[in-house]
């Protein structure tokens, strides 16, 4: 049986981002419902809203959820609280050092995965006991690497560096792109993007529809001095590329960044002056899907991939 399905307790090897703005309790459970592993973004909710996101999430499916924390959230000490009161089975942790939860999770029967961009931070990861790493390369949404490593290259190194459960992030929207991450070592994938614009999506509806028209070079990674992140190319990213080419230092850049900019962009649907996180592959995101059409796209096209491998399409 497959790694990550197993360890999960789920039918698919795929997981649904825990992306701010996006994934809240009717994309989390839709996912879930639909053989995936859906995951609360706990980076865009104060504590009783993750609270009230987990009663509903669990009230709308009896399949495993999770939720997604990164370490860096000023409330973290009360989000695991929460998420422990719950018994929520599953969490995933970023942008931090998992040496500081991991134990504290897994002594409450709560499985861990953490996210990383390095080979050297998956040695971390396993030093510390998690139960699984995400391995995400720089073409994800949201914040990054400062790396700049691509997926298909993080893969295999990370694969050589932890024989652990692992996930590819990064650039997989699609079934062949899994099927793909798989081959270089991967045991399933971590998918965000292609779920931000899912109709269960909390994603505002101006947002989605832009990713859906985003050609290549759509996106590029900006402020590098605080914490890189992939934006859309709009009024508030000139800013930013502006102010960096500048040289602006991290505090001016924090001062243009302000707060609720990401609200404002994914959430209220401001396209010009709003901080708007999609990956590179928005690109081949061109329809605004219901969770369950779009988890059987990638599963029919996986295994239509797979087939024609085994068949030799692809012998020299």
């Amino acid at each position: 049986m497959n790694r990550i399905c197993n360890l999960f307790n789920i039918k698919y090897p795929v997981i649904q981002g825990g992306m701010v703005w996006c994934s809240g309790w009717k994309l989390a459970s839709a996912v879930s419902n639909s053989g995936g592993l859906g995951l609360l973004g706990a980076g865009s909710m104060h504590p009783g809203t993750l609270e009230e996101h987990i009663v509903k999430t669990k009230a709308a499916t009896d399949k495993p959820f999770g939720v997604n924390v990164p370490l860096l959230y000023p409330e973290t000490e009360r989000i695991m609280n929460i998420i422990a009161a719950h018994e929520v089975p599953v969490v995933f942790t970023s942008a931090g050092s998992p040496k500081k939860w991991t134990g504290w999770l897994k002594d409450k029967g709560i499985t861990v995965a953490h996210v990383v961009s390095s080979s050297f931070f998956a040695g971390k990861c396993e030093a510390a006991g998690v139960d699984a790493i995400v391995a995400e390369g720089f073409e994800a949404g949201g914040h990054n690497g400062r790396e700049e490593t691509t997926t298909m290259t993080l893969i295999p190194s990370v694969r050589k560096a932890t024989n652990l459960p692992l996930l590819a992030a990064g650039g997989i929207g699609s079934g062949e792109a899994m099927l793909a991450a798989m081959v270089l070592g991967a045991d399933g994938v971590q998918i965000g993007s292609a779920f931000a614009v899912a109709e269960e999506s909390s994603a505002h509806p101006a947002f989605k529809q832009l990713v859906t028209e985003l050609g290549e070079g759509g996106t590029k990674l900006a402020l590098k001095k605080l914490a890189p992140t992939r934006l859309v190319k709009n009024s508030f990213f000139n800013q930013v590329d502006e102010a960096e080419k500048a040289g602006q230092s991290p505090e001016a850049m924090a001062e243009l960044l302000g707060r609720g900019r990401a609200k404002k962009g994914m959430f209220e649907g401001d396209l010009d002056e709003g901080e708007l996180e999609i990956g590179q592959v928005s690109v081949q995101l061109n329809q605004i899907k219901p969770v369950a059409e779009i988890m059987n796209d990638i599963i029919n096209a996986y295994e239509a991939a797979q087939k024609a491998a085994g068949q030799g399409r692809f012998a020299f």
